[in-house]
């Protein structure tokens, strides 16, 4: 199958969806670049305002750390740690309080039991196996004509979709979980403004791998029809 990694299904579905996650990631890079530069007059710092989240939900065994990189925030609920980048743990700019307050929100949602998280975590397992063997299990079995290992990489890869498809209400619920806490005496109007703008371009960057997935999807299944219409 010599047109399997080029051809006019991975043009007209895959690449389109590959620009735009290269442009979501460009407007989220550029606008937290220019929220940082935007000093909260409240003072606090991101991990003030995690804290701060924290311990208004009663939650008090989960630490607030720092680690290298940039915008490699996350929380592990295996070691109860929310990890802040160097640029997010000491800063008060509003695109630090807004990242922090996400990161506390994500937080939150694991003691809280919101439901979108314990589907996601519930196929977790699966998507980890399918984001590594899918794709080779599919080239493999068009390689060697075999459907079945066909069909066993697109079901990997559907649950990867899924999993990603969960994602979003997770990272959306997560975000206005901060902006509820941020609109409340912490940020300023116009602060929050820039907050929102800021999170919002975070939350576009799931939205665009989705749809990279979704059209890789569509076009194994498509290329998955066409072998069988040639038989």
């Amino acid at each position: 199958m010599p047109y399997f990694f080029i051809d006019y299904w991975y043009i007209i579905l895959v690449l389109p969806a590959v620009i735009f996650s290269i442009a979501a990631q460009f407007k989220v890079n550029s606008t937290y670049a220019k929220a940082s530069k935007i000093l909260s007059r409240s003072g606090l710092t991101g991990k003030d305002i995690a804290e701060k989240i924290l311990r208004q939900n009663g939650i008090n065994d989960v630490k607030v750390v720092q680690i290298n990189g940039k915008l490699t925030d996350n929380y592990n609920p295996k070691t109860k740690t929310i990890s802040l980048s160097q640029d997010v743990y000491s800063s008060s700019s509003v695109a630090a309080l807004g990242i922090a307050a996400h990161e506390a929100g994500h937080t939150c949602q694991h003691y809280h039991n919101y439901s979108p998280i314990s589907l996601r975590n519930a196929i977790l397992p699966v998507a980890g196996i399918g984001s590594s063997l899918a794709i080779p299990l599919v080239i493999i079995g068009f390689i060697f004509n075999w459907e079945p290992l066909i069909l066993t990489g697109i079901i990997f890869f559907a649950a990867v979709v899924l999993f990603q498809l969960i994602t979003l209400p997770v990272e959306f619920n997560a975000s206005n979980r901060a902006l509820q806490v941020l609109e409340n005496g912490i940020l300023q109007p116009d602060e929050l403004a820039q907050t929102k703008k800021v999170l919002s371009a975070a939350a576009m960057t799931y939205v665009a791998a989705l749809a990279v997935s979704l059209a890789q999807l569509l076009r194994l299944l498509i290329l998955l029809a066409n072998r069988g219409d040639r038989r």
